[in-house]
């Protein structure tokens, strides 16, 4: 009975040492072969066309505004029957209580109305955020020149162009904005105060 047990025991240990051998040196070629893979294998690689569709992001000097113009009578129609539903006749906020005209000189009141004229810093945005995400119910599907003539209209409803100005890649890119110096580049600010701090030691 001893050394059958003592036999049983030893078997059992060579078994789960040869268990254990396998599992490792299998973790060592799965892991070596995910180290020489550059990608975990999920999802399909995009090609430059689909890139470029996705890549729609405007930049406050203007950069990649698209060709295309509109004026305000064609931003007013357009917002008449796309906007208006949401915002408002007037861009007075409508159902969603959400202004895009008006709130001049509110801002440093208790009751600030951040609207496009009033916050806003750069007009270029305006044509990236309308572009990307307007109508809600059917985001991106303006065109360029609805997209220019809407923001002649939300311009000119905010006193900011006039009525007869159109709107394209070089007039909207020379807007200037009321609140344009109204923000501050967080991460130049804390650049100089560190710099500011060194010289000081």
């Amino acid at each position: 009975m001893f050394i059958f047990n003592r036999l049983n025991r030893v078997f059992i240990l060579l078994i789960t040492l040869a268990f254990l051998t396998g599992f490792n040196a299998h973790n060592k070629t799965k892991s070596s072969s995910l180290n020489t893979k550059k990608t975990p294998d999920l999802g399909v690689q995009s090609n430059l066309d689909e890139i470029n569709q996705l890549n729609i992001t405007i930049f406050p000097d203007g950069k990649n505004l698209p060709k295309g113009n509109g004026s305000v009578e064609e931003g007013e129609v357009i917002f008449k029957m796309k906007c208006a539903a949401c915002h408002g006749a007037n861009g007075n906020g409508g159902i969603i209580k959400v202004p895009l005209v008006g709130g001049e000189n509110t801002l440093h009141t208790k009751k600030p109305i951040k609207t496009v004229g009033s916050y806003w810093p750069y007009a270029t945005t305006l044509f990236d955020y309308v572009r990307r995400t307007m109508p809600y119910n059917a985001p991106q599907t303006l065109t360029n020149d609805e997209v220019y003539a809407l923001c002649a209209y939300l311009l000119n409803k905010n006193n900011i162009i006039k009525h007869d100005v159109v709107m394209n890649k070089k007039t909207l890119a020379e807007v200037k904005m009321p609140n344009s110096q109204g923000f501050i580049n967080s991460y130049l600010t804390k650049r100089k105060n560190s710099k500011q701090k060194q010289e000081i030691k």
